[in-house]
Order: C-alpha cells, then structure tokens, then sequence
C-alpha cells in the first residue's frame, strides 16, 4: 500500500533557514510543503504542535558494517537500522572488511545488500590493493563502480610515494582521499592516550605525536600536489590547528570529527572498561576543548561517529580488547546536548555539520524540503531526554561510549523516500 504521511505543526530548519507548517508526503515523494495542509486520505499524521523539528537526514561519512567478513559484529542491514535510529540515511563504509574492499565485486555485493534498506550506503575503496601498503588500488575499477572515496582506514599509508601518487591521481580521477592519520612506529602497542591517565593506570599510552605527525605529512603532501585531502577523526589539539592554518594557507584539505572528542576526556579510561576505547584515543581537556573550538569556529567540517561495532566478549578485556565504539543512534542527541542546548551552536549549524556539509564534501547533493522532491528528513524533538541504554541500541553490538548518558534530543521518526520508522510516542 503507498502510504500518505502528514507531518503537521513543525518547526522545518535546514542549514540557512526555519519556517512552521506541514509537510505531506505520499508514496516516498514531499507533495507538498505549507500550512493547514490537509489530513484527508492521509494513514500516518505526526502532529508537531510546533514543538518537533523536520531537519534534513544525516550523513555519516565514517563508520564501519563489518560486512563482508565480520557480519558477526554489524552488518549492512543490522548498520542501516541503527542509522536510521539516528536520524541518518547515507553513510559511507570504511574498507577494512575481510576481505578489504578493493574490487569491484565486494562494492556490487554491498550496493546489492544495501538497496532495500532505506540508506544510501556507500562504500570506500581501499588505497592500496588490500589495504597492505604496497601497491595503488585500480582506481578506474573503482570508478566505473561509482566509488568516491578511497582510504586505508584503520591505518595508515606509510608510504610517502604512494600517498603521493594516489593525491596526484586524485585530480583526474576525482577520488577523494581520506587519511586515517597515526604513526604506526609512534603507537607501538599503546592502547589509550599516553599521559597522566595511562600512567597510574600503568598501561602503555599513545603519544599525541603519532596523529600530529602523519596528519601534517598528509596535509603536506596534499600541499605538494594540489590535490583534495580528507582527514580522518581529529582528536589532537596540534592537528586542528595544523587543519585551521592550512585552510588559510589554500590547501584543499577537509576534516572530520566525533561528538566523544568533544564531549570526553581520558579521565573515562579510570574505569577500565574497553568500551572507552577508540582509536584515535580519548585525549586531555586542551584536546576536547580545541576540538569543539574547531567545530565552531568551521575549521572541522563535520560530525562522524566512526561507528566500530565489536562483541560484547572482545570488549570484556580492558588490555586486548579491540579499539572501536558505535555511535550511530547517538550523534545527533550526544550534538544537539552538548552545542545546541549549552548555546554554542544553531540547528541550522548542526544540520550543516552532520547532513549538508558531508554530502557536499562527497559531491553530493544537498538535501532539500519542498514539493517534488524525494522525501529525505528526520522528525526530531529537540527537547526530549533520554537514557542511552546499550540493549535497546538497533546495533549488532552494544560497545557505546555514552551508555547510561541522558542526552536532550530525541529522533522521533526517519523517512527515506518509502522507508518509514517511528521511534517515539510523541
């Protein structure tokens, strides 16, 4: 049956304007945008009160399905539900899948998995041929694919020649090249951030300068070949302001962060509990407070999650667990708490950070509210609070880093063209 929703009484914000009214919506397309909109055949009414929000879906350009390879930890399926939570209907999928996405095939078989779940799931192609550093990827394979981003995420390039190449490939391939920044040499077994909280945990921490260093070589490199560069989760203090000066200097460099390097410290790592974390780590106050400078002032582009499902038994083990937290059904929440409700940014910004500014980064289309176009937004109630409880996440794995965190701010419901999800008795 093709179902006619109407959305009445709303606050509609995108990233440069707000207005009230109601939204109708039949069959997956936006019929019409206006007040008094009427509710006559219509099979799904959510009435606003002029309380709830319509904002653009999010798009989430780092996280992890685990799939292929891995489908025990995520899948495309079990990631698209816990996106959609989220209010996020595109995401772009990190390579280090076993095997790593290199080929034409893996990237068909994701496209095929991911066709009827309501998200735009894209896939990113590995730099080097499975992801071991020694040979450049067949990049026109990945292009006739319709890939747009290429990494290695999950380390890094070592070598300097063959990022070089790929960023001077880059200009007439159009592949965006995404940078997992960390000095492999520097990290040698570190498990959380090296300082005064490692210490009196006595474990072996990771020196900021292994993130400082490749992030500056990357930056440069990219300088080198006037080529496009993406950094990856930034979490030092020196590397948004490596980021901020080369913007000024004219480098074509964009960036990225998550709402835990905002909102955290280190001091989460005194528990001893793996699911605090990530890699990169957890940093000190100077760190959180740069990071949430650099959103603010533009210097980071967007707002990631950098979404890592693991099980729960590799997560028991504070010292061998692996690195990695899920982080889809909470971003916007964990964003709207900690920038909008404590005044330091709009919804408008927010939507810019999380949904305009990340598809335009990939070259994609901004998302927009009006008649004719295929429906794309998210219900949210912007002042809605609610426990983060890891066994109601939608996610394979549970491995949160803001379990029993309340947050303000709530998506209600997701639309997706035909897909429909209500979360939220309003």
């Amino acid at each position: 049956m093709k179902e006619k929703i109407l959305l009445k009484n709303m606050r509609i914000i995108d990233d440069s304007s707000e207005r009230s009214g109601d939204i109708s919506i039949y069959d997956g397309e936006i019929t019409a945008v206006g007040k008094d909109l009427s509710d006559d055949g219509a099979n799904i009414v959510i009435d606003g009160r002029g309380e709830l929000i319509v904002i653009p879906a999010l798009f989430d350009m780092h996280v992890h399905f685990r799939d292929p390879g891995l489908e025990y930890k995520e899948d495309i399926l079990t990631g698209a539900e816990a996106a959609l939570a989220g209010g996020v209907t595109g995401v772009l999928c990190m390579p280090n899948t076993k095997p790593a996405a290199d080929n034409a095939e893996i990237f068909e078989y994701v496209r095929e998995k991911a066709k009827n779940t309501g998200v735009d799931v894209h896939q990113v192609g590995c730099i080097t041929k499975g992801m071991k550093g020694e040979e450049l990827a067949d990049f026109e394979e990945y292009k006739r694919a319709g890939v747009l981003v290429i990494s290695d995420d999950g380390r890094p390039v070592e070598n300097d020649g063959l990022l070089a190449e790929a960023l001077r490939l880059s200009n007439g391939n159009g592949l965006l090249v995404a940078c997992h920044c960390e000095d492999l040499a520097i990290i040698d077994g570190g498990i959380i951030h090296k300082g005064e909280v490692s210490e009196k945990l006595g474990v072996k921490g990771m020196d900021r300068e292994s993130e400082n260093k490749i992030t500056k070589r990357d930056i440069l490199l990219a300088q080198e070949e006037n080529s496009r560069i993406h950094i990856c989760h930034v979490s030092t203090k020196e590397c948004v302001d490596f980021i901020r000066k080369a913007k000024q200097g004219g480098v074509k460099v964009t960036c990225e962060t998550c709402p835990h390097y905002f909102i955290y410290t280190d001091e989460k790592l005194l528990t001893r509990d793996a699911d605090y974390r990530m890699n990169p780590p957890l940093r000190e106050e100077s760190d959180r407070l740069a990071i949430l400078e650099g959103v603010l002032d533009g210097t980071i582009d967007c707002i990631v999650t950098d979404h890592a499902p693991h099980a729960k038994e590799e997560k028991a083990d504070f010292l061998t667990a692996p690195n990695g937290v899920v982080g889809l059904e909470t971003s916007l929440a964990a964003t709207l708490t900690e920038l909008y409700h404590k005044d330091r940014a709009t919804i408008s910004e927010i939507v810019n950070l999380m949904s305009t500014r990340p598809r335009e980064i990939m070259g994609l289309d901004r998302i927009r509210i009006e008649e004719g176009v295929h429906a794309n937004i998210v219900v949210v109630n912007p002042e809605l609070e609610w426990t983060v409880v890891p066994e109601k996440l939608h996610s394979k794995s549970k491995n949160t880093v803001f379990k029993g965190e309340t947050f303000k701010g709530k998506v209600i419901a997701t639309i997706a063209g035909k897909t429909f999800r209500y979360y939220e008795t309003v």
